[in-house]
């Protein structure tokens, strides 16, 4: 299954391709080149654009005094709600701390406290303080900036910018050989071209803008892991789409990117109230404020139908310098007439993070050979039902270093593409639909209704073709198969767990401690099946 593209006319060839200028393509770009390879690296916008540069919170690594691995270990599983497979956790967590020295060995600058050691500061689920952060609330713009600067030091990493990409190239025997791309350029790779490699790794991020409010910015689309499901990769966990509690009410007239108020606001000593002045988190977990985000995102859900409001209260006042310790959080809320230092600010859930993706193992390969998948677009199990704060930038961190040495030990010939030419493609139209039906029926709170209801939307908007290739309609083409992938997920999931909340099974049943994994056929049609935890390190 392949999108409508027309024939490439043009070619480019280079050792590795890497997909995605955020925290997991730039590492796994720089480990690439440490073993002497050539990386053509492929970003969407600007080099500079995607979700990585708009991390607020931090890193979580066992950095700090009295801290370990093993706490660590033990906070993600349990904000992980049983789904996380035990061998991606330690992995994660034991090599986390060595993978942000190598950070900021490359240049990146971190909060210092006032005795000039790190800066270590608390967010949700987290029992210790082991966050660390960059310029207040801008540290993906720093770990980006960092990174950024490494690979343009780099003169055997090629960047096309203003390039999306379309489809896998696979070989007689399966294993991917490249991608299908179009370039926003001038002369020679201008439109469609293909790009020839050994290997191909997709880190394309999130796919928040399946939604109509979203913390994700506008290139969001899930391109990467829509790619890797139409080329025949499995999928597993998509239906655990994590919503942020906190994010910058507005109203419902304001879709796509919204505010995010970090959850290191909270670590700082700000409460949530509802309408009627409660501190409503008293008492409906230990953490209380600082529960997970899946336990506080339902709690602001279940206070908002109780009072009718489309927003609760976080009380910042406290907070002595809020406008130094997060400037980009206090800029935001002054744009929009709210003076943190004075007022409460109002915030509603929004997309966030997809804790699921294309299904990969250890060192970040997926079902097809010599396809790679890293950060917020792959399924490593690190991350089960629930991820836990600030594990994502780690995550990008540890396993682009993973993947590269892999890569630079099994690394296979150049082959040739079997060219099959596509022949689907959506409406941009679809788009505005899709995200109002996926926020409403498949959104913070699920049922088998809405999510029935949800997924006739997308059967109905699944009709709406095009013959006009465009970025729009790649992107619509996109969104609408990410959505059918994480409907048909939930509805089959008949429990309660993590950031997947269904009201006609509002609990957590033990039988589904199962991860279920989904495939696309040649003919598009979908086959899931169900995957056991893995409860013990490899």
């Amino acid at each position: 299954m392949k999108l409508l593209t027309g024939k490439p006319g043009w070619q480019i060839k280079a050792d590795v391709i890497v997909i995605g200028s955020g925290v997991a393509g730039l590492t796994t770009a720089l480990n690439i080149r440490a073993q002497n390879l050539s990386v053509l690296l492929v970003t969407k916008s600007y080099i500079d654009e995607g979700s990585t540069k708009w991390a607020q919170g931090g890193i979580a690594a066992a950095l700090g005094p009295g801290d370990s691995p093993e706490q660590h270990k033990q906070d993600t599983l349990i904000a992980g709600a049983g789904l996380c497979d035990l061998s991606a956790v330690e992995v994660l967590v034991t090599e986390g701390p060595e993978a942000v020295r190598k950070l900021i060995a490359r240049g990146a600058v971190f909060d210092k406290s006032e005795t000039g050691e790190m800066a270590l500061t608390r967010e949700g689920g987290h029992l210790r303080n082991r966050i660390l952060h960059a310029g207040g609330d801008a540290t993906g713009a720093e770990v980006s900036r960092a990174l950024l600067a490494a690979v343009k030091k780099d003169s055997g990493i090629e960047i096309i910018e203003h390039a999306l990409v379309i489809d896998l190239l696979k070989n007689k025997a399966g294993a991917a050989c490249g991608v299908i791309l179009h370039v926003i350029g001038e002369g020679s790779r201008d439109g469609v071209g293909q790009a020839l490699a050994r290997a191909v790794v997709i880190a394309t991020g999130g796919l928040g803008q399946v939604y109509s409010q979203t913390t994700n910015p506008a290139v969001s689309t899930g391109d990467g892991v829509a790619l890797a499901i139409r080329a025949g990769a499995q999928v597993s966990d998509v239906e655990f789409v994590q919503f942020h509690p906190t994010v910058l009410y507005q109203d419902l007239a304001h879709r796509g990117q919204q505010p995010l108020i970090s959850e290191a606001v909270r670590g700082e000593g700000a409460v949530l109230f509802n309408d009627e002045g409660e501190q409503f988190m008293v008492g409906k977990h230990p953490q209380s404020d600082l529960a997970p985000r899946d336990i506080v995102a339902k709690e602001i859900f279940n206070q908002m139908q109780k009072t009718g409001k489309p927003y609760v209260w976080l009380d910042a006042t406290n907070i002595k310098d809020f406008g130094k310790r997060f400037p980009n959080i206090y800029q935001s809320c002054i744009n929009r007439g709210i003076n943190p230092n004075s007022e409460k600010i109002p915030v509603a859930p929004a997309s966030h993070y997809a804790s699921g993706g294309v299904l990969v193992d250890l060192d970040g390969q997926s079902s097809i050979n010599n396809l790679f998948v890293c950060g917020e677009s792959a399924c490593t199990g690190a991350h089960g039902a629930n991820r836990l704060a600030s594990n994502s930038l780690l995550e990008g961190l540890v396993f682009g270093a993973r993947i590269a040495s892999f890569i630079a030990g099994n690394l296979p010939n150049f082959s040739e593409p079997v060219f099959v030419p596509g022949k689907y493609l959506l409406d941009p139209k679809i788009v505005i639909p899709l995200q109002l039906a996926m926020t409403e029926g498949a959104g913070v709170m699920r049922s088998e209704q809405s999510l029935r209801k949800t997924l006739q939307t997308l059967d109905q908007l699944g009709k709406l073709v095009s013959t006009e290739p465009s970025i729009e309609s790649w992107e619509a083409s996109n969104l609408h198969l990410l959505a059918t992938a994480i409907v048909k997920a939930a509805l089959i999931r008949k429990e309660s767990r993590g950031s997947h909340w269904r009201s006609d099974f509002p609990n957590q049943d033990e039988n589904w401690q199962l991860h279920i994994t989904g495939k696309l056929d040649e003919n598009g049609e979908w086959h899931h099946q169900t995957k056991s935890v893995l409860v013990t390190a490899s």
